[in-house]
């Protein structure tokens, strides 16, 4: 396996995939409930978190948090491959989540995947999440993402509906990276329902993309807990 290592922009020769030396690390979300935009005291820590608590956001499928960069095809400017996060993380449906300030290097290399309780008021709605290295000057750049539709949480072939207000556990797949996190850098992973039009916006009524529009759509309220109870976390591959 030949793979690119960004931070150190190093190329490296591989014998397995996934890397033997792999520890898959929990990132675990926390807050004192205020997690929107970048601004906002949503940070990662390695501990549980002592006190539970929720940060909400309103997802508007007719204004949905736009793509900004990742591994497209179309050549797009602003659309594909690393672009500053900065307009996203502004967001108020953008849930920030931001560790500390790196004193040494943190090698991510392998498949990242959010493991996260979330509700919402919505028969069915959208998680996604970005995987996103900040810069000492503040610039906040994407290196892998991904997006759960909740109705397919179990099983891609068995549709289930969101029963509003409950409480569910689900894992968002958010590809592949390698990446060094440098010394002076930090971790951070966005959370929200939507990364148009990348993909699908989902119209949180339940309904497929063939039978709808956007002006079926409703606005949902959604919810990411963490805390013992509900231990949110972001989980990293480190060599």
């Amino acid at each position: 396996v030949r793979i690119f290592v960004m931070g150190i922009d190093q190329w490296r020769d591989e014998q397995d995939w996934p890397l033997p030396d792999t520890s898959y690390t929990d990132y675990f979300l926390q807050s004192g409930g205020s997690a929107n935009t970048r601004n906002g005291d949503g940070t990662l820590t390695l501990d549980v978190p002592a006190e539970s608590q929720r940060d909400e956001f309103r997802y508007d499928p007719r204004d949905p948090v736009p793509t900004a960069g990742g591994a497209l095809l179309p050549s797009i400017p602003g659309f594909i491959g690393p672009v500053d996060q900065k307009a996203v993380d502004e967001r108020p449906d953008v849930l920030c989540y931001t560790g500390p300030v790196l004193d040494e290097p943190v090698e991510v290399t392998g498949h990242v995947e959010l493991k996260v309780f979330v509700s919402s008021s919505a028969v069915d709605t959208d998680i996604t999440a970005k995987l996103v290295d900040v810069f000492p000057d503040g610039r906040a750049i994407n290196l892998c993402d991904g997006i759960l539709r909740l109705r397919y949480r179990n099983d891609l072939s068995n549709p289930a509906p969101l029963t509003p207000g409950e409480v569910y556990e689900v894992t968002v797949p958010m590809a592949v990276t390698s990446n060094v996190f440098l010394p002076g850098h930090r971790v951070r992973v966005d959370i929200s329902s939507s990364n148009f039009p990348r993909y699908d916006r989902n119209t949180n009524t339940g309904g497929f993309i063939n039978q709808e529009s956007v002006d079926d759509a409703i606005v949902a309220t959604n919810q990411v807990l963490h805390g013992p109870e509900h231990p949110s976390r972001l989980v990293l591959p480190i060599i």
